[in-house]
């Protein structure tokens, strides 16, 4: 399989799992303590991410968890925030412009942060108050804080069986998520690699992720025009731009939203007939219960765009870290 190595994405999983230790210590903690809200920070694809954490949060607890964007906090502010609030961060980078700017601020206010900053020794790993480095997996370190917050309020009391059966299976089931879609995914990609214009709809879980993929994934580095929506709104505008040859994908999750994306995937053959569904039921999880497979849908289709993406690298002839603009031009 193309760029597929097995066994770096099954210690990369593992890896990120392994960190639970840390971030249950950090989140005893701050709970110890006390705190007022816990507020996920971050831009583009990591407010992406945020948004997933704030939409798993609130669909299972009552907690004060909710997503913000760095460069809207910036300029906008956001009064909700005190000195008794959690601040949570990802950066690849670990120089990210609106999020610098923003843990400056937060900092004089007082609050108490979390960051996941894959360089040790970047800006905002000095900024924050807790800071782990490890790489990649940004989902699932976001869920694995909200999850102790959760279990540490007596909200999520199935916390000790779920995360047990992840690491024994989650790492190598995504793996095979992988390989089972390959065939699927090359075939996507021959259809969709040059679309003039591309609509996905995902909402709940893959809310987050939805958008990620059409803003982070074809927009920035494929540079291939899209929109995201949610399947809630789907049918307040977007119905009325899609017609028989209309490009739409719709991802379908396994949490509370699913029937929203059903809704749409019944309507769509009725008006179009160039429509695609990724449903995150399509791919077994040996070994993780049923109830649980809400939890990480996004991750399973997460692992089927991985592999759209790399064949479409491959067709366009385009290495997917080159950029015209971003972090090339002063702006």
């Amino acid at each position: 399989m193309l760029k597929f190595d097995e066994q770096k994405q099954i210690d990369s999983v593992n890896g990120a799992l392994a960190l639970r230790p840390q971030i249950e210590k950090i989140v005893d903690d701050i709970c110890a303590k006390g705190y007022d809200r816990i507020v996920y920070l971050g831009i583009g694809g990591t407010w992406a991410s945020a948004m997933q954490a704030e939409y798993h949060a609130n669909e299972l607890s009552d907690l004060p968890v909710y997503s913000l964007n760095a460069a809207v906090y910036n300029t906008c502010g956001d009064k909700r925030i005190t000195s008794d609030s959690v601040i949570v961060i990802s950066s690849v980078s670990g120089n990210t412009v609106e999020v610098v700017a923003a843990m400056e601020k937060l900092n004089e206010l007082g609050c108490t942060s979390i960051g996941f900053i894959d360089v040790a020794d970047a800006p905002l790993a000095k900024a924050v108050t807790h800071c782990i480095t490890y790489p990649e997996n940004e989902q699932l370190k976001f869920f694995m804080v909200a999850d102790r917050f959760m279990q540490n309020a007596g909200q999520f009391p199935q916390y000790d069986e779920y995360y047990a059966q992840m690491d024994a299976n989650f790492a190598q089931d995504l793996v095979e998520v992988g390989r089972m879609s390959d065939d699927f995914a090359r075939e996507f990609a021959e259809k969709h690699h040059d679309d003039a214009m591309h609509y996905f709809v995902g909402g709940g879980v893959q809310g987050g992720s939805t958008y990620s993929y059409a803003m982070c994934y074809w927009e920035e580095q494929h540079w291939i025009r899209t929109k995201s929506i949610t399947p809630a709104e789907f049918f307040h505008g977007m119905l009325e731009v899609v017609d028989r040859d209309t490009n739409v994908t719709v991802f379908l999750a396994e949490d509370s939203s699913r029937p929203l994306s059903e809704r749409v995937c019944a309507f769509l053959p009725r008006i179009c007939a160039n429509y695609t569904f990724i449903d995150s039921k399509d791919y077994p999880m040996p070994g993780i219960s049923d109830e649980y497979r809400g939890y990480f849908s996004h991750l399973v289709t997460h692992a089927v765009t991985n592999r759209i993406d790399v064949h479409i690298e491959k067709i366009n002839c385009h290495p997917v870290d080159i950029r015209r603009y971003y972090r090339q031009l002063d702006y």
